[in-house]
This record gives C-alpha cells, structure tokens and sequence, in this order.
C-alpha cells in the first residue's frame, strides 16, 4: 500500500516541530509507515534493552545526535511524556517520531500533553490516496473488510480475525492505560456502540443492556475516543433555534468492524449509504482537525451528514453522503441548513460517480462526486 500522502504529512509536520505524535489503532500501519522513511533509526519500545536506554533520556538523546529517530510503541515507557518533553525542550535539531496506540489523553500514561512543543498526526485506516496503488480493490471490499492493512489485503479474512484484534485491543491498550473493572460490560459496549456506528448517541440505550450507570457509559466513551476506536462528530449550530444543539453521532473507526459487529456479508443499498458516511469521514478527518467536522440537525429531523467549519472561516461546507445521487432531495436537509448558514460549498458524495460535476438542484449549487474525488475539492476550504 502506497501512503504516500502521509509520508508527505510526516514531513510537513517535523518542519514545525521537532517533536511528532504519530497516533492510530493497533495494526492501521504505524510501523510499516514509519519504517518507510529514509534515514531514520527505529526503536522499538516493547524492547526491555530500548525501555532501559531511555530510562536515561538525556543521555539517550545526546547520542543520537541530528538524527531522525521513531519512538515506536512509546507508550510503554514508565514516563513517556518526559522523554519527549526534553528532546522538545533540549535537542531541537533532532527530529522525533514517537507512535501509539491513543491520544495523548490517556493520562496515566502522559502526564504532560506538550501542548506548543509538538504536532499531532491521527494515522486512518486506508482512506481513497492509500488506495491508488491498490486497484483491484473496490469500495465494496474496503467497506466489508475495513481499512486495516493486515485486512484489507489479506487472501481471505475470517470472522476470528476480528475477535482477535478485539481481544488484542483489550490486553495492549484498555488494561495498559485505563482501569476498567467490568470487561463483560466494556466489550459489550463496543459490540453495540458498532451496531449503532452513525447514528444518535443516546447514553440510556447502552446503560441497561450492558449493565452499568449512565455516567460509566460516559467513561466507556471516552475511553474508546481516546484510543481512537471512536469519533465523536458533535452538532454544528450558531444558537438558532430548533437545532440540536447537544447530543452528538458516533462512528466506529473503521467500517470492517461495523460490518462484523452488524453480521454483514453481502451489502444492500442501506448498508453502503452507511459505510459511505464513514468513508467520508474518513477522508476528512485526514484532511481536518476533530474540532472542525460536525454534523447538522434541526428538531424537525432536517439533517446534513456533515458539516465542516474552519476556526476563522464564516463559509460552511456541508456534506451529504448517497449511495445513488439520484436518490438525493436536497429539500430534505441541506435546503434547510442553506437557509440559515447560506454561505459555503454543497457537496454531494455517492458511489455512482466517476467525475465531479456542478448542478443546480432544488436551487442549490451542488457538486456530486465520488469519494475518489472528495479530497481534491476540498484542498481550497
């Protein structure tokens, strides 16, 4: 798989700062990328002999010069966040790369998030770029089988596979970073939260069936955002009234996972419009900060699939996602949002396109496209 794209990140990223927190889920290719770049030096931090070299961090960073050098795995140091707040603080022409597994918000691990003395980059499962160099695989294969390296392009992937990454997730990540006492309930969470990947949170439905307060599914939540299991898209609105304002959407990482915790086999129509969502997701969440991507919807259940929203920008791209453009009615949602935020680009995603075109529908602007094409209309937001 060609990643060419986060190559180019990596590099734009270390021009800023010296210090780089490469996050993203277990096995989405963190090593395999890191590895590709020239003229760097790898360490892995599962080692012993690596986890007692950096029990000196000064000494250990005074050796490596100029370099360019990955931290794999950094989380398993006893205090990761010192490490690389002295070679941000104390070697600024050494160039670090640390990866893991979560955010820098798993606090008993980091407890320094090195706000202003690094860059941040959120490692996807494959999104349309990495998939150029890949075309005997459709989007209907990467839909069912996810965007993970090891399943995407394996000869065949069995429902085990799944089960044992789960399991893996739970022993490297959860237990390592997190107290959960009741792992039943936890994996249960997971198991419905997937079902549900798209939709409405509501922190009741998963209270009773996985046997724990409404506040326990809270830190269940927050526990799979911060190892990126989950995406929590938050309701865009300027305080108008009738929208909602408060309760967010959930998307599970990767659409394998959503098809497997769904019992999903062969796609229908409903179902590609729903992985489609999470395609594009995917595809803007490479280009654009959490903070930045929402959706939109009104009481009178108006919805835009997504809405995206520069810090400094009054221009609102909004975002909707068919798996037909011809069954699109933009008076079901987006005229409405247009009516209240008329200012920004209209686009319409599906799986029937081949190349962007510009219509005027319902009296909007709207240009269709694939998800192959999304990215380059976004280059100017």
């Amino acid at each position: 798989m060609d990643r060419t794209y986060w190559k180019k990140r990596i590099t734009e990223h270390l021009r800023d700062r010296n210090v780089l927190w490469l996050s993203g889920v277990r096995r989405v290719g963190k090593t395999t990328l890191v590895k590709s770049l020239p003229n760097v030096e790898y360490f892995d931090c599962e080692l012993p002999s690596v986890r007692q070299a950096l029990d000196e961090p000064e000494r250990f960073l005074t050796r490596m010069g100029r370099k360019t050098i990955v931290l794999d795995e950094i989380h398993r140091l006893i205090n990761p966040s010192e490490v690389l707040k002295i070679a941000a603080d104390h070697f600024p022409h050494l160039k670090v790369i640390a990866t893991g597994s979560s955010t820098l918000a798993a606090k008993s691990k980091f407890k320094d998030t090195l706000t202003g003395r690094k860059r941040e980059l959120w490692l996807l499962p494959a999104i349309y770029s990495d998939m150029k160099s890949l075309p005997y695989i459709d989007v209907d294969k990467r839909m069912l089988r996810g965007g993970l390296p090891p399943f995407l392009l394996a000869h065949d992937v069995k429902d085990m596979d799944y089960v044992e990454w789960i399991e893996s997730y739970w022993a490297k990540d959860v237990q390592e970073l997190f107290v959960v006492e009741k792992r039943a309930s936890f994996m249960r969470f997971i198991e419905l939260l997937f079902r549900q990947s798209g939709n409405l949170f509501e922190a009741q439905s998963f209270a009773a069936p996985c046997e724990i307060s409404r506040q326990t599914v809270f830190n269940y939540l927050e526990i799979l955002e911060t190892t990126l299991l989950a995406s929590v898209i938050r309701p865009f609105s300027n305080g108008g009234s009738g929208e909602i304002k408060t309760q967010p959407k959930i998307y599970g990482f990767d659409t394998g996972f959503v098809s497997f915790f769904r019992g999903i086999s062969n796609l229908d129509h409903e179902d590609r419009g729903n992985l489609l969502e999470h395609l594009v997701l995917g595809e803007l969440q490479a280009i654009f900060l959490r903070n930045e991507i929402y959706y939109w919807r009104d009481k009178q259940r108006h919805e835009v699939d997504f809405v995206v929203k520069k810090s400094r920008g009054k221009k609102f791209v909004a975002i909707e996602c068919k798996s037909k453009s011809s069954n699109f009615d933009a008076s079901r949602g987006l005229k409405s949002f247009r009516s209240r935020y008329p200012d920004g680009k209209n686009i319409l995603v599906s799986l029937d396109r081949r190349e962007p075109e510009t219509k005027v529908i319902d009296g909007l602007e709207i240009t269709l496209c694939g998800v192959q094409e999304l990215a380059g209309l976004l280059q100017d937001v």
